[in-house]
């Protein structure tokens, strides 16, 4: 955790919004894109001499590779948060699914995280691991930590990250563990 955060008291907005995002995720989902369209290719352009049901499989399979590939990636190229006044909202992708809104009064504690990277983490994405908790990670950086009163943790990849943790210890009930500012 970093000492710096306790520095002189600013004024909070009143929503703090922030986001982070992966430029390599759109790589992965160029290889979707191209898997779907080879699956498109095999069915429209094929003399289907080799029997129907290898090339159903091979069809099928290439799409169904690819839109997962696609989606999946798509999902995760963007993180946006949203803090205000009673909760923090975390929305991926451009559908804003999946999305974890988290009430402030479920927070002990809010930490800066100068280095999450998505190995702790097991990849990139939604994830959650036993014992570390549940985290969102879209890329390598700086992150929010979240401390949850049942003992579970939140982590967010998220550009300002400091300013975030900053806004959420504001909001937090005074007197509480996490509330030091």
């Amino acid at each position: 955790m970093s000492d710096h955060l306790s520095g002189d008291i600013v004024p909070h907005p009143e929503v703090w919004t922030g986001r982070a995002t992966n430029r390599v995720q759109w790589l992965l989902a160029v290889v979707g894109a191209a898997c779907v369209a080879l699956g498109i290719e095999l069915a429209v352009d094929s003399a289907w001499t080799s029997g129907i049901a290898p090339l159903v499989m091979s069809v099928v399979g290439c799409i169904a590779a690819g839109l997962l590939v696609l989606f999946g990636t798509l999902a995760f190229v963007h993180v946006a948060v949203k803090v205000d006044r009673d909760c923090l909202e975390v929305r991926c992708g451009y559908i804003g699914l999946p999305r974890r809104r988290i009430p402030l009064a479920h927070v002990a504690r809010a930490e800066f995280a100068p280095r999450v990277t998505p190995r702790q983490w097991g990849g990139w994405g939604y994830r959650w691991r036993p014992e570390k908790g549940t985290a969102v990670v879209v890329r390598r950086g700086e992150g929010v930590v979240l401390r949850l009163w049942d003992g579970h943790t939140f982590t967010i990849t998220v550009d300002n990250a400091e300013s975030a943790v900053r806004v959420i210890r504001a909001r937090l009930q005074p007197g509480l563990p996490g509330a030091t500012h």
